[in-house]
């Protein structure tokens, strides 16, 4: 079965997290969800509080796809750790799937160098802290090689639909979107 870890830091962006968590069980995928700090429960930006899985630093397995929400200060808390940021650069070594969302596009993976030349999304408000040679889309997700990136909030849906269909394909996500039933 194919690993999914998902990145929870204090003020995570709640939807962002719930509906990848969620989506991506739905399509049967194992997912882990690993708290950044040294406890489970981890508050999100608007005060709801998810218990995580396992401490992120305990997670012993190749991940498959390494799923980061957005939020801040939660982006930048991923952002700050050394832990997480050697966690992108194992899964893009690995050929693995590094999926950000929201802020963490330009907050976590832009200052990692990972994306120059890629073509990438996210938040609006913080397209000016990609890094310069970044292609900015103003798409609700992009796909480019093994990083998916994603706007927002309102595009948390189609984000996770997107993840489902570049690990186990176009079936199984619209298996999942008519499920759940997106038009």
């Amino acid at each position: 079965m194919l690993r999914v870890l998902l990145a929870l830091a204090q003020g995570f962006e709640e939807i962002e997290a719930v509906t990848s968590i969620d989506i991506l069980r739905r399509a049967g995928l194992n997912v882990f969800i690993g708290s950044l700090g040294r406890d489970l429960l981890v508050k999100g930006a608007h005060g709801i509080i998810i218990k995580a899985d396992l401490l992120l630093k305990d997670f012993n397995y190749v991940a498959d796809a390494f799923v980061l929400p957005g939020g801040l200060p939660g982006a930048e808390n991923l952002a700050n750790s050394e832990l997480v940021n050697n966690l992108i650069i194992k899964c893009i070594e690995q050929g693995k799937i590094v999926a950000a969302i929201c802020a963490s596009p330009a907050y976590v993976l832009s200052p990692l160098g990972i994306l120059k030349g890629k073509s990438v999304t996210c938040y609006p408000g913080c397209k000016d802290r990609l890094v310069k040679d970044a292609v900015y889309l103003e798409d609700d997700v992009v796909v480019d090689g093994k990083i998916i990136t994603s706007a927002g909030v309102g595009t948390a849906l189609q984000f996770a639909l997107t993840i489902v269909k570049e690990l186990v394909g176009e079936q199984a996500a619209l298996k999942v979107k008519n499920a759940v039933l997106v038009k």
